[in-house]
């Protein structure tokens, strides 16, 4: 049995404390305490992917050592609001008109199908994708304060949010078996002929960052950082240019506009501040409610801030077929871009997308 009440709305009691009883503590139990309480009201989670958002602006932009971090300031100038993950899930709850300042999205106009991709998507890779970074920026905050052993508690909070409980022991690539970010980066991953390189890379980096942190080394456990958070991008844009492709020439239904649209919106801030017109042309396509998409479009823009975000073409591979395992036209991997594509180029494939 299970106690789940705190920010659930239908609650399960049965593993919860009786309303009155006594609690015996202590070796050999000779120590007991009489209590009473209220049972719907009284139990508190510590946590809730909602409070993961409603938090930001404290945690993340105003009331921290290094605040406003960086990636946050990405979102937060792109929606115009801190708790843009949570409004974006509560919109789709609603069946409502977010109130963003860019990225809009107009949830009366989809369904069931679309507004269960909108609300499990944005949860784990709005909500909780956020999260995994402040952990990590924390850990940087706590590092600045020579509290190494809690730097190293912040930085493994931010590889558990990232990970989620569902896992298992192996991480393996063909089990499906977790929720989160991890689950995601091993299914585009497959997607896109590139594993098992992100996840392996990622906890390459983040094994570096722990003993950056533990050694007091700040500086270079803030580059093991942005190195990080760049490649956490890489399945958002993955899965992005999937369903918008899906969309465009497989005869996608709502479902897969609903994933084009919630995965571009955990990335669009990004790109936005590398090139507003990438971010224009990549949303005008998959946005919700989008009349049309032209995936190559969204494919060229995407590609033309690779370098900006600090990504290659190698990192995101190009979108198999699982039927011949060849590329479907026109998802090819791109060539010739590298973290060091100086901005003149990133300049002229923007104006062309």
């Amino acid at each position: 049995s299970e106690c789940q009440v705190g920010g659930l709305v239908d609650t399960t009691m049965g593993g919860c404390f009786a309303a009155t009883g006594n609690l015996t503590i202590g070796v050999g139990g000779n120590h007991t305490i009489a209590y009473t309480y209220n049972s719907t009201e009284d139990n508190n989670n510590g946590r809730t992917f909602a409070g993961f958002s409603t938090g930001a602006k404290e945690k993340m932009r105003e009331n921290c050592t290094g605040c406003p971090y960086t990636d946050f300031m990405y979102f937060y100038d792109y929606y115009g609001v801190d708790e843009y993950a949570d409004h974006w899930v509560q919109s789709a709850f609603d069946g409502n008109m977010t109130k963003f300042t860019n990225g809009n999205a107009n949830f009366s106009t989809y369904g069931f199908d679309g507004k269960e991709q909108a609300i499990k998507k944005g949860t784990a890779y709005m909500n909780a994708y956020m999260y995994v970074i402040r952990e990590f920026e924390d850990a940087l905050d706590i590092c600045t304060e020579s509290d190494n052993d809690g730097a190293v508690h912040a930085w493994d909070e931010g590889v558990c949010f990232y990970t989620g409980s569902l896992e298992g022991e192996d991480g393996s690539v063909m089990a499906d078996d977790g929720k989160l970010l991890y689950q995601l980066a091993d299914k585009r991953c497959v997607d896109y002929d590139t594993c098992p390189e992100i996840n392996n890379g990622l906890f390459e980096d983040l094994a570096q960052g722990k003993q950056e942190l533990m050694a007091g080394d700040c500086d270079a456990a803030r580059e093991t950082t942005k190195k990080i958070t760049a490649q956490m991008y890489i399945p958002l844009i993955q899965g992005t240019m999937k369903y918008a492709y899906h969309a465009d020439r497989l005869a996608g239904g709502e479902k897969e506009k609903a994933e084009a649209a919630a995965f571009a919106a955990a990335v669009l801030p990004r790109v936005h501040n590398a090139s507003a017109d990438a971010a224009t042309t990549i949303y005008d396509n998959v946005k919700v409610g989008a009349s049309k998409t032209n995936s190559t479009a969204v494919k060229s823009a995407f590609e033309s801030v690779y370098a900006a975000i600090g990504i290659t073409c190698a990192d995101v591979g190009g979108l198999v077929n699982p039927s011949d395992g060849a590329y479907y036209p026109g998802m090819e991997p791109c060539v010739g871009m590298t973290n060091q594509t100086n901005q003149t180029n990133q300049t002229n494939q923007t104006n062309q997308t």
